[in-house]
């Protein structure tokens, strides 16, 4: 049963990171609008507009991240039971 769920585990990583590598050609998309604001801006203009697209980022990644390793933990909990039927919540 660990064997299964390693593997499972390790095939979920690889389709992770292939879908980040596949997307890295959309990172250089950019607007021409944003691209023409920030060259002209100032090297602190620059610098906050970094740290806001961080700001803007790193919440709703850590918060999806946190959300999966939740499902997964409570859903191997429930996998793990056999009540026979009965519905008992310890969560």
């Amino acid at each position: 049963m660990k064997r299964e769920s390693y593997l499972r585990l390790t095939r979920l990583a690889l389709a992770g990171l292939i879908l980040l590598l596949t997307a890295v050609p959309a990172f250089s998309q950019s607007c021409a609008l944003c691209y023409t604001q920030a060259a002209s801006a100032g090297a602190r203009m620059i610098e906050a507009l970094k740290s806001g697209i961080l700001i803007l980022i790193l919440p709703p990644t850590l918060g999806s991240i946190g959300m999966i390793f939740v499902v997964h933990r409570k859903r191997n909990q429930v996998r793990s039971t056999d009540n026979g039927g009965e519905s008992s919540q310890d969560w």
